[in-house]
């Protein structure tokens, strides 16, 4: 192995982790984005040292992008840690903007093969996208039997969902929704403003932008992780993960 392409790898993991972004058009990382793609030991040598950290490298519009692997400790998030960041304490609380996550991913994206180009999502769409969703899936959840942990837990969703007003007077700032727990509307917010902060989203007058980021894990992602909760929101019904 030659030392100067351990090197090279070693720099283009290290920048990746550190949220910077490799790619062609870079001032500062072309030569490493260059490097990764044109020179076969290096490619191999980041190769595996991101699956021994579990961790994923994805490529969207000529640059570089890494996620932590499903249940990844270290770089990822656990649900305790979650609920600590988004400021909730019931499970319910957390699974209902995992959920939102889900809806706003499937705006943009249906799988890997049908990317609908759209610029922009608001909160109201949110809003709106996820009604419909828990009202086609209660209609679904007995394909699970009686004892499935995930048809108790769209359940507990469901109701939590159902009961919060689309808005809460006592939560706006100006015209603008403040992140809460009180309302549709504020867990939406509270959704974006976390998917924000991992730069996945930018926000400008209540409108959500999807980043290239967003784009390189959204694209990727139904090749590698679907499941019940895409089922049932009537993806393929040969998901399996």
């Amino acid at each position: 192995m030659d030392s100067r392409n351990l090197d090279k790898a070693i720099e283009i993991y290290a920048r990746l982790i550190q949220g910077e972004t490799i790619a062609k058009a870079s001032r500062e990382n072309s030569a490493l984005y260059e490097d990764y793609y044109g020179n076969a030991e290096v490619y191999e040598i980041v190769g595996n040292l991101l699956k021994k950290l579990n961790l994923s490298i994805y490529e969207y519009n000529e640059a570089l992008y890494i996620t932590p692997g499903e249940g990844n400790r270290v770089f990822g998030y656990t649900n305790d840690d979650m609920k600590r960041i988004l400021g909730l304490r019931l499970n319910k609380e957390l699974f209902l903007c995992y959920f939102l996550m889900y809806v706003i991913l499937l705006y943009f994206y249906k799988d890997s093969g049908s990317y609908q180009f759209r610029e922009f999502i608001k909160p109201e769409k949110v809003i709106e996208e996820a009604d419909k969703y828990l009202a086609d899936v209660t209609k679904r959840l007995s394909v699970f039997s009686a004892e499935d942990v995930g048809a108790e837990s769209f359940k507990a969703v469901g109701l939590l969902w159902d009961e919060l007003p689309a808005v809460s007077h006592a939560v706006y700032d100006g015209e603008k929704t403040k992140a809460s727990k009180a309302s549709k509307s504020g867990y939406v917010k509270l959704t974006f403003n976390f998917m924000v902060s991992q730069k996945l989203f930018v926000e400008n007058e209540e409108r959500y932008y999807p980043t290239d980021r967003f784009k390189a894990l959204c694209e990727n992602y139904f090749e590698e992780y679907r499941g019940r909760l895409y089922q049932l929101l009537g993806g393929e019904e040969d998901a399996v993960h």
